[in-house]
């Protein structure tokens, strides 16, 4: 059983920029969100992907991800999310030997710019490059749903 370990930060610069090593467009789609627990549909870099997690435990949750076609994905964007897709640029910046990914998002949630580091256990030792902020692992306000929501919410929706 996979486990996925994140902690994700606000930005407090743009200097990010300058270590960026590759980048990748990210369409996802959220098919199903019920009490924490959700499932989505994911095509980056012409792969497309399911996953189903759990909720969160601390700063972990479950996680299976599994390859399917690119069209059912599309089918499954066009059909089943009933227009919660999401659109962003995913910039993986290396620091102190870790891969954090800064994700851009374009669309409904435009001008939005989150930090996430994946890691391989909860108590590790992390240190945060000049260019993280605020801390915002746990904070509902910056979970996607929450944040797609607002958005509407406010008219921003395209």
């Amino acid at each position: 059983m996979a486990v996925e370990i994140e902690r994700k930060f606000l930005l407090a610069s743009d200097d990010w920029r300058r270590s960026v090593v590759k980048s990748a467009h990210i369409r996802d789609g959220l098919v199903a969100f019920e009490n924490g627990r959700k499932v989505r549909v994911r095509i980056k870099e012409g792969v497309a992907t399911i996953a189903i997690k759990s909720r969160h435990r601390g700063l972990g949750r479950f996680e299976f991800e599994y390859q399917i076609p690119v069209s059912e994905a599309e089918e499954i964007l066009r059909t089943m999310c009933d227009g919660r897709h999401l659109e962003k640029v995913r910039h993986y910046v290396p620091h102190d030997g870790l891969m954090w990914e800064v994700d851009v998002y374009e669309g409904t949630l435009e001008g939005v710019v989150l930090a996430e580091i994946e890691l391989d256990r909860e108590d590790r030792r992390l240190a945060l490059p000049s260019w993280v902020g605020e801390e915002v692992t746990g904070d509902v306000r910056y979970s996607k749903v929450a944040m797609e929501r607002e958005r509407v919410k406010k008219g921003r929706r395209t």
